[in-house]
């Protein structure tokens, strides 16, 4: 069982940064793929990126490529998300999500996610 609490979500102008944070319990966090997603007002969860178990892998959705960097550290149990350069169209809640040996192929896919945490908000100014 893990669970997942986000932080760091906020207001920003357009062009500014946030790093959101998602804290997770449990003592096998490393055998765990972790995607951070996002849903905007009236549409679905989108795929924003992801992050292997060892951290050695990541993959980002081409809306946010190039200024969304995700990390994790697994000494502490976390896997932040540095989002730079913020658009309006960023707005939406960000969710962190897990999956333990979830392969990288198929984690954009937010079905296959089995922990959640319960959101934090974004929201970008123009």
């Amino acid at each position: 069982q893990v669970q997942l609490v986000e932080s760091g979500g906020g207001l920003v102008q357009a062009g500014g940064s946030l790093r959101l944070s998602c804290a997770a319990s449990g003592r096998t966090f490393s055998r765990y793929t972790v995607g951070w997603f996002r849903q905007a007002p009236g549409k679905e969860h989108e795929f924003v990126a992801h992050i292997s178990g060892s951290g050695g892998s990541t993959y980002y959705a081409d809306s946010v490529k190039g200024r969304f960097t995700i990390s994790r550290d697994n000494a502490k149990n976390t896997v932040d998300l540095s989002m730079n350069s913020l658009k309006p169209e960023d707005t939406a809640v960000y969710f962190c999500a897990a999956r333990i040996y979830l392969a990288t192929g198929s984690a954009t896919m937010s079905n296959l996610y089995d922990y959640w945490g319960q959101g934090t908000q974004v929201t970008v100014s123009s």
